[in-house]
């Protein structure tokens, strides 16, 4: 049998204003890409709930709510891994500070960084830049048998 899904998508890059009611713009753009990917639509509505909940991370506390910014996401869809990349200009992230709490503290919030690193293989952030923060989470591809 043969896979007949192409070896990567190339680069996919779309930017949206920072304010909750353009979340869906991001999840209705990045499904499909997962999708094509080749994920399992289980797993491609893992991918899309974890970028959304890092999106609503970056308007809440690198933006502080103001609807008045942007959310750069770029998708890379590579052979053997999925790339999501998310560009905020707002105040950086102290990586120091995100710790997820524990799945035992039960009360609402505080369990989207630890959604997020349940779904991507890799997270990284990358405060070098100028201004803001970049976002790196990959997700390796499970080699199909030929």
């Amino acid at each position: 049998m043969t896979d007949n899904r192409p070896q990567h998508g190339g680069t996919v890059t779309l930017t949206v204003p920072s304010h909750p009611k353009y979340l869906y713009v991001v999840r209705s753009a990045l499904y499909p890409l997962v999708l094509e990917a080749g994920f399992s639509k289980k797993e491609a509505r893992r991918v899309v709930l974890a970028v959304d909940e890092a999106c609503s991370n970056i308007i809440r506390h690198a933006y502080s709510g103001d609807p008045t910014k942007t959310i750069t996401m770029t998708v890379d869809d590579h052979a053997e891994r999925f790339v999501v990349r998310l560009r905020d200009y707002g105040r950086k992230v102290e990586r120091e500070k995100i710790i997820p709490r524990g799945l035992k503290d039960i009360r609402p919030g505080g369990l989207g960084t630890h959604f997020i690193n349940q779904v991507f293989d890799s997270v990284r952030y990358d405060t070098d830049q100028a201004q803001g923060t970049l976002l790196i989470l990959e997700k390796k591809k499970q080699q199909v048998k030929t």
